[in-house]
């Protein structure tokens, strides 16, 4: 049974970090994209960053850039999400999401939610002002 399961979100005030996880199980993350997002009541769920397990070639978001980075633990089957410097406008429940034959490149515009196939329950962040 496929299942990624995150954890690592909280509470934090502005300036701070947090370093999300995703765990896979049931199959392994050689071969997929994964993607984190983030989504806050109202709005649409957005691509925060994604990384191609097959090469390890990464996409961020223009206003995580420079604060965010994700990475990989092959060993683990895991993949983490590292945030710092957070803003208020970094809160939201963040989701990680697996999918293959996902096309990335550092200058895509954007990553569709619609592309992945499998997601995670989700965990909060939110960053106080």
């Amino acid at each position: 049974q496929v299942q990624l399961v995150e954890s690592g979100g909280g509470l934090v005030s502005t300036g701070g970090s947090l370093r999300l996880s995703c765990a896979a199980s049931g199959f392994t993350l050689d071969r997929v994209t994964i993607g984190w997002f983030r989504q806050v009541p109202g709005k649409e769920r957005e691509a925060v960053s994604c990384i191609d397990m097959t090469d390890g070639t990464t996409y961020y978001k223009d206003t995580v850039k420079g604060r965010f980075t994700i990475y990989r633990d092959s060993a683990k089957n895991t993949v983490y999400l590292q945030m710092f410097s957070l803003k208020p406008e970094d809160t939201a429940i963040y989701y990680c999401a697996a999918g293959y034959d996902i096309v990335i490149v550092p200058t895509r515009a954007a990553v569709e939610p619609l592309e992945f196939d499998y997601w995670g329950q989700g965990t909060q962040v939110t960053v106080s002002s």
